[in-house]
């Protein structure tokens, strides 16, 4: 019986110490090729301006941090996606096993998420541009930095909601925050105008048409070449063509004249005694 048991426990060693070893090479070699391909990528990446193309399209503030540039990220991405093929391919010596159905779907589910990473890229890059179109195109108006920060706020958004939908989250995500969002300004609607914020909304609105339609006057006027604060200036003001009247002493004609010959009367005082 301990005999038997013994020659069993030495054929199963015998049968697997050749997959072990097999495993262990496959490892060593495919993170070495792993670790060489991941340099390659960062050097490459880094000589062609892959960083300052990316800092350019907006994603400067979001690596600000980070001890990564952009091509590190890039090549880390590609190097942990290379052990994962690895690690399936080594661990498939054992035959089929939970180890190996866990890393399949990890693998099938890569190519959707480095969709989804590009996606963001690509919307946070248009955003940044829009940004910089509109902010630049209505300087000149008050409300041109805000549409701007709003615009590239919402193609950034749009962005999002895409990449979750390539990944395949977006009904579980963003489904139930769309609804919370517009079930709290539903609510602040109600509760606002209900309240008594018609009045006060009203003078808001006001104040911000007449406003827009007055930077909408200078802007216009700038542009035909006139100074904003000419039009004002030209009805104050009135030209006169006509020289100043300069009003001349001379004698009063209702005073009489004395005639030649005479001696003016001059009052005597009293004499002195």
């Amino acid at each position: 019986m301990v005999e038997d048991a013994l020659k069993d426990m030495w054929r199963s060693v015998a049968a697997t110490a050749p997959k072990l070893l097999i495993f262990i090479v496959i490892l060593v070699v495919g993170w070495i090729i792993a670790k060489l391909i991941e340099k390659a990528i960062d050097k490459v990446l880094e000589r062609v301006g892959f960083d300052r193309a990316v800092e350019r399209g907006g994603i400067r503030r979001a690596l600000q941090n980070s001890r990564y540039d952009a091509s590190t990220i890039v090549s880390k991405i590609v190097y942990y996606a290379l052990l994962l093929f690895v690690l399936q391919l080594a661990f498939g010596v054992f035959g089929p096993n939970p180890v190996s159905a866990l890393l399949t779907g990890v693998i099938a589910f890569l190519p959707k998420l480095l969709v989804a990473l590009i996606i963001i890229v690509v919307a946070a890059a248009i955003a940044a541009a829009v940004r910089d179109i509109v902010s630049n195109a209505l300087s000149g108006f008050s409300y041109g930095r805000p549409l701007a920060t709003i615009a590239s706020v919402f193609i950034l958004g749009l962005g999002i909601i895409a990449a979750l939908n390539q990944v395949g989250i977006a009904l579980t995500v963003t489904l139930p925050v769309l609804i919370a969002i517009l079930g709290t300004v539903g609510g602040i609607l109600i509760v606002g105008v209900g309240g008594g914020l018609i009045k006060p909304m009203q003078q808001r609105w006001e104040d911000y048409l007449s406003r827009a339609e007055e930077e909408g006057r200078n802007f216009r006027e700038r542009r035909s070449g006139r100074p904003a604060d000419a039009t004002a200036a030209s009805h104050t003001a009135r030209p006169s063509h006509e020289a100043p009247t300069q009003v001349m002493a001379g004698p009063n004609p209702s005073a009489p004249v004395a005639e030649p010959g005479a001696q003016t009367s001059r009052p005597q005082g009293r004499p002195l005694s």
